[in-house]
C-alpha cells in the first residue's frame, strides 16, 4: 500500500496536465473536485468517493493517476458507479470493467487530450511496470481494449471497414 505524502517539485503533477485532465473528465460527465486528502489512498493524491474523484494537488504524482482512477468509474456500469468509494476492490469489478479495461481507457483518454505517455505511465506508477505498459501501448498492443469493445465503449479493428474508427478511439467514454 502506498502512503499519503506530499509530492516534491521533482515529481509533482504538471498543473497544465491536471487542468487538461480535469476539463476532460468534467466534459464527459464525471464528477471531479480538488480537496485535501490526509488519509492514504491507493494512488497518492487521488481517491474515489461515492462515485466521484477527489484529488489533492499537493500529493498527486501525475495527472495520469487522475485518468486511471477516473477510468475505474468510466468502465463501471452507470448504475453501480456511486457504489465505488475508496479503493476499487476486485469484487467491485464488473465483466469487462476491471484493471485491464481501466488501463486501456486511460490510454485512449490520454491520446484524446494529448497527454504525454510519460505522464500516464509515469515512473512511480503501475508497480514498476509503467515502462513496459508504455511500450506495449506505443507499439499498438492494447491489453484491455477487447473488454472495452465488449462493453460497447469502443469498436474493434474490423469496424474500420464499416467506417467506424476502432480503439483507441472511443465510441463512448462512460459505460451505460
Amino acid at each position: 500500500m502506498q502512503c499519503a505524502r506530499s509530492a516534491t517539485s521533482a515529481d509533482a503533477a504538471s498543473p497544465d496536465a491536471i487542468e487538461r485532465v480535469v476539463t476532460f473528465l468534467r466534459g464527459i460527465g464525471l464528477d471531479i473536485e480538488p480537496g485535501v486528502l490526509d488519509a492514504p489512498c491507493f494512488l497518492p493524491g487521488v481517491c474515489i468517493r461515492r462515485g466521484a474523484i477527489v484529488f489533492d494537488r499537493t500529493r498527486l504524482l501525475a495527472a495520469g493517476d487522475l485518468l486511471h482512477e477516473a477510468a475505474h468509474l468510466a468502465v463501471t456500469p452507470a448504475r453501480h458507479r456511486d457504489a465505488l468509494d475508496g479503493s476499487v476492490r476486485p469484487d467491485q469489478h464488473h465483466p469487462h470493467g476491471g484493471e485491464p479495461e481501466a488501463i486501456a481507457w486511460s490510454f485512449a483518454a490520454a491520446l484524446a487530450i494529448d497527454l504525454p505517455l510519460e505522464e500516464l505511465f509515469h515512473a512511480r506508477g503501475y508497480n514498476g511496470q509503467a515502462q513496459a505498459l508504455a511500450l506495449t501501448y506505443a507499439i499498438g498492443v492494447y491489453p484491455g481494449a477487447a473488454g472495452l469493445v465488449e462493453a460497447g465503449m469502443a469498436a474493434a479493428t474490423q469496424a474500420r471497414c464499416d467506417g467506424v474508427e476502432p480503439y483507441p478511439r472511443m465510441l463512448r467514454w462512460l459505460r451505460e
